[in-house]
Parts: structure tokens; C-alpha cells; sequence
């Protein structure tokens, strides 16, 4: 069964009798396997009971608008209200058995770190074993405010600049400025960002703000002006949702999707931070019929949130065509949600690179 899942309850379900419910995961659950329309003979396998009997309830639940026919001599298939009537109210998945964790255990990092990795591992795990396309989306951080800003000398004009927020996140960039700081400029800077930007919601920070900063800091200004907006820079970095997606290769080999959908997807895949938010805990499943920012056509989006320290810290999700296998795939995002949850909460902190120039360079 799902656990701690919030689906939307769908409209006039309850007028549909439970042999017509029977009827309708029958029929959806022969559908995802063949992908060809389901005659009554199929469903006799699910249900006993005549062939006469199935063809009358599936032309009732044709009539309510769960099944459609291609054609008039074809069985029929599920329509986007049959499948939200499934998933909400039909859909049992089982528990992975001790074998199928060990193996999905075997599939993420034993010796990563940094958060990035982490969910990158199981986001490009879960394409590979569902071969769908997967996603994760990193949660904007709520009440954050900037805790602590260090500057570290690093090489010959070369500074590293580490931020650490109030939820524990953490940024460094390597800034380049124009002469060697002396001791003053980075007194002048340190003790700067103490009185105008600790303790400062990292969602207030504007560009009309650091202008007014740039301000303040008078002669100041030429010489400090990059390690400032490296600040800000992080800041934004922070707050940004951040949408990585792998195995996008399946999704131009799925047969169900326009291929002209897909590549459109491909170009705007940062909007799936829009049909995922934290107003919904578990399991939440929905389709490319109930948002137009939903992409592609005829498919679906499973997603799971995952947490830090008991904080939502983002979402991981696949999609699919509308016909996905729910109950082998959820029990699959389900999981990996879970162990993210567990390596982001008691994985080590992330490491600070003070050497060389391999991070963001941010140049006046």
C-alpha cells in the first residue's frame, strides 16, 4: 500500500460501484503491460464473471468518462480521469522485499559526501533501473539568513569566500580582485559584512541592495567590489531552484510521447520546479492533463520529497507515459527518497576547496 501519500480525491468516484472499480484496474493494469486496447475477454482473468457482464460495465464506465474506445471494434483504454481514479483510490503497491533493497542499496555512492552528489547518484540510479526519465529539485530555503561570511587568501590576487547559512547550507567561490588585499581591506570587509549582512533573510537580498552596499563601502568600493558581489552571487545560488534531470534518452525512445513534446521538455526541464512544492507529503502522483506547465503529453510524474534534519530539502521524481507500471515504480522512488533522506542527515559536511581556481570565479 502507499504510505503517507496526499493524492487529489476525484470528483463522482464514489457513484462507481466496486465490480466497475474492479473492472477499471483490471483494464488499466492489462494496459500498462500491453499498451494495446483491453476487450472483456483480458479482464475475465482478473474477474470472474461473464464476458457479457464486463462489456456492459465498461461501456457504464465509458459513459462516466474512465474508458475510451480507439475504435468501434477495439477494446478500450483508460482515459486521464480512469487513471487519477486508479492511482487515488486502486493503486496498492508492495513492499520491497530484503533482496530488492540490498540491490537498490548496491546502487548509490558508499563514499560520497557533498549533497550534490548524493542525490545526483540516486537520481541517475533510479533512470538506469526504471529507465525513465528521473529529476531532482533542490527546495528554495525558507527563513535563512546569511550566519557567517569568510575570506581566505588563497593564492596571488586569488580569494576564497566561504558562506554559511542559517539551514546549514554552505557556498564557496574563489574571487580574483584587481591588487593583493592588505590586512586593513580584509578587516574592513570582515567586519563590513558583520553589521550589514549576518543575520540578513537570504530572500531579501536584491540587486537595488547591493548597489545601496556598494555605496556605503566609499574608497573601499574598487578594491572589495568582487568579494561583495561573490556574496551575492552565493546568496542567489542558495535560494535558486536547482532541477537536474537524468536519463532523458528514454523519454525520446518512449513510443507514447510527440517526440516534439520531449525536445520542447528538454529545452525548459528547469520549469519542473513548478509542478513540485512541499504542500505535498509522500508519494504525490499527477498528470500532463491537470498543469500547463506539464510539458509532455500523455504522461505522468511521480515524486517523492526527501529531507535534511527533518527539513524538506527537495524532490525526486521520474516521468513516464501515463501507462508507467505505478506499482513497480513507486515503491522504487519511495525508497530512494528515504535513503537520500538518511545519507543527507548523517553524511559528512561538505568539503571546502581553498586551492586552485576550479570554483566559480567571479571577476569585476
Amino acid at each position: 500500500m502507499l504510505t503517507n501519500s496526499v493524492f487529489n480525491c476525484q470528483k463522482g468516484a464514489r457513484k462507481v460501484d466496486d465490480r466497475k472499480l474492479r473492472i477499471l484496474a483490471a483494464v488499466v493494469d492489462e494496459y500498462i503491460v500491453t499498451g494495446e486496447p483491453v476487450g472483456s475477454k483480458a479482464i475475465m482473468k482478473y474477474i470472474n464473471t461473464s464476458s457479457a457482464t464486463i462489456r456492459n460495465e465498461m461501456a457504464e464506465l465509458e459513459k462516466q468518462g474512465y474508458l475510451e474506445q480507439p475504435h468501434t471494434s477495439a477494446g478500450r483504454v483508460p482515459t486521464y480521469n480512469g487513471y487519477r481514479l486508479y492511482v487515488d483510490r486502486l493503486l496498492k503497491t508492495n513492499p520491497l522485499s530484503e533482496e530488492e533493497r540490498r540491490h537498490l542499496d548496491e546502487l548509490l555512492p558508499k563514499d560520497e559526501y557533498s549533497e550534490e552528489g548524493i542525490v545526483q547518484s540516486a537520481t541517475n540510479a533510479l533512470a538506469e533501473l526504471t529507465k525513465y526519465a528521473t529529476f531532482v529539485s533542490s527546495e528554495s530555503p525558507k527563513f535563512s539568513v546569511i550566519s557567517k561570511v569568510e575570506v581566505i587568501p588563497t593564492g596571488k590576487r586569488l580569494y576564497v569566500l566561504l558562506l554559511i547559512a542559517s539551514n546549514g547550507k554552505i557556498k564557496n567561490r574563489t574571487c580574483r580582485v584587481e591588487i593583493d588585499l592588505t590586512q586593513e581591506h580584509l578587516d574592513y570587509f570582515s567586519k563590513f559584512v558583520r553589521e550589514n549582512l549576518e543575520g540578513v533573510p537570504l530572500e531579501v537580498l536584491s540587486e537595488e541592495m547591493l548597489e545601496k552596499l556598494e555605496t556605503a563601502m566609499g574608497t573601499y568600493l574598487l578594491t572589495l567590489s568582487p568579494l561583495i558581489r561573490g556574496v551575492f552571487d552565493m546568496t542567489r545560488e542558495i535560494t535558486r531552484h536547482e532541477v537536474n534531470v537524468a536519463g532523458m534518452k528514454n523519454l525520446l525512445q518512449c513510443s507514447d510521447f510527440d517526440q516534439s513534446d520531449v525536445i520542447s521538455f528538454i529545452d525548459r526541464s528547469d520549469d519542473l520546479h513548478k509542478l513540485v512544492d512541499d504542500s505535498f507529503s509522500g508519494i504525490h502522483v499527477m498528470f500532463s492533463e491537470e498543469d500547463d506547465d506539464f510539458i509532455i503529453g500523455n504522461s505522468s510524474l511521480i515524486s517523492s520529497e526527501f529531507l535534511k534534519d527533518g527539513e524538506v530539502a527537495g524532490h525526486l521524481g521520474l516521468i513516464g507515459p501515463m501507462r508507467i507500471d505505478y506499482k513497480k515504480v513507486i515503491p522504487y522512488v519511495e525508497y530512494f527518497a528515504e535513503k537520500i533522506s538518511e545519507m543527507l542527515s548523517s553524511g559528512a559536511p561538505e568539503q571546502i576547496d581553498t586551492h586552485g581556481e576550479d570554483n566559480d570565479i567571479s571577476e569585476d
